[in-house]
């Protein structure tokens, strides 16, 4: 606990420090140090509220165990006692609340995200449930109040998915679904299984910060672009124009390609942001391998032995083998009922710095 309070100290100093900055003429005629100071303390006001609540009660603890020990009317006591109870396990709660809010902020949380889906293992039975996943995410948003946008869809015959690429708007956005990357493993019997025999199939999803101009920039000469003529299932044209586009980062050989839309620009441009976002992920990923070597791209080969999370229809069960979460409500799921999976996960992954907090 001495670590904690240590580290509260610390932070209400900061706090204390931040109210004079922010009443100091220099600071208040310069918008930019105004406005990071400003955003500062509104970050760190929280955790000080907390704090002097809980200095607040450890005084008033320290006066009924005076109490307790000096009081002669037994009745008294008792009331004593029962005060110091309910103080002990508000401080204890507080405690625990105030660790949450000392916990680093990830700086993706606040951004919108750009998810792939992608079909791996099980061919079209693979590639249908790439649109299940897809009408899932879109359920869970519209619960959030998220907007979504395709930006590029390979489509089958079947009416599935080799690939979607959604762009995903909304208030943490990326907080909520960081931990949605990886192998999704499914197990079902296909509607054109006649002797209704469970197939297993696989896909994959990515997830990654959409990247602001500031954060990446494309130098052009790096940059191939080839357009083609867009195909549809089959084969079939879907216009006769060279409109789609694909793009090629030459130095990290990443390549995009898109053909949702029928203007040349409109594809290129969308192309373009998910380039920036693929190149905002690998540094990401590298600057936190060199740091820490921790969260690495969750993302297999899309072979069904790598996996996540598994979604079992016979049995209306999914489980997501990292928390050994199950849950028997699949159509709930299905329908974007998503919340308990990833609330648990984000407390999964609170946990688990809160132990690297008390190492340290």
């Amino acid at each position: 606990m001495n670590w904690l309070i240590d580290r509260l100290a610390q932070v209400e100093e900061r706090f204390e420090d931040l109210d004079k900055l922010l009443s100091d003429p220099v600071v208040v005629a310069d918008s930019e140090k105004l406005r990071r100071y400003s955003k500062e303390h509104s970050d760190l006001a929280p955790v000080v509220k907390a704090f002097r609540k809980h200095v607040s009660l450890g005084e008033q603890l320290e006066d009924v165990e005076e109490m307790i020990r000096e009081e002669k009317d037994p009745e008294l006591v008792v009331m004593a006692r029962e005060e110091r109870d309910d103080l002990v396990r508000e401080m204890e709660g507080l405690e625990k609340e105030l660790k949450r809010l000392l916990l680093p902020k990830d700086p993706l949380d606040e951004k919108n995200i750009l998810l792939e889906v992608r079909s791996g293992t099980g061919g079209d039975e693979a590639a249908l449930f790439v649109a299940d996943m897809t009408r899932m995410y879109q359920r869970y948003a519209e619960r959030k109040n998220w907007t979504i946008e395709v930006l590029n869809s390979s489509p089958t015959e079947k009416g599935g998915f080799r690939e979607i690429v959604l762009l995903v708007r909304g208030q943490r956005v990326y907080s909520l679904l960081k931990f949605e990357g990886g192998v999704h493993r499914v197990q079902r019997v296909p509607e054109t299984e006649s002797s209704g025999r469970i197939h297993t199939s696989a896909v994959s999803v990515v997830v990654m910060p959409e990247a602001a101009d500031v954060e990446i920039q494309v130098n052009s000469d790096d940059v191939r672009v080839d357009v083609f003529r867009a195909s549809g299932c089959g084969g079939q044209h879907v216009n006769t124009t060279d409109s789609a586009v694909r793009l090629t980062h030459v130095p990290t050989g990443i390549v995009v390609s898109c053909q949702d839309e029928k203007s040349q620009h409109k594809n290129k441009t969308k192309a373009m942001k998910i380039l920036k976002a693929r190149l905002l992920k690998a540094k990401e990923e590298e600057q936190r391998a060199e740091q820490d070597g921790v969260r690495r791209s969750m993302v297999g080969s899309g072979d069904r032995s790598e996996r996540i999370r598994t979604y079992n229809f016979p049995q209306a069960r999914v489980t997501d083998h990292r928390i050994n979460l199950t849950l028997y409500r699949l159509e709930a799921v299905m329908d974007g009922d998503l919340d308990e999976i990833t609330q648990a996960l984000v407390a999964t992954d609170q946990a688990e710095q809160l132990k690297s907090m008390e190492v340290a």
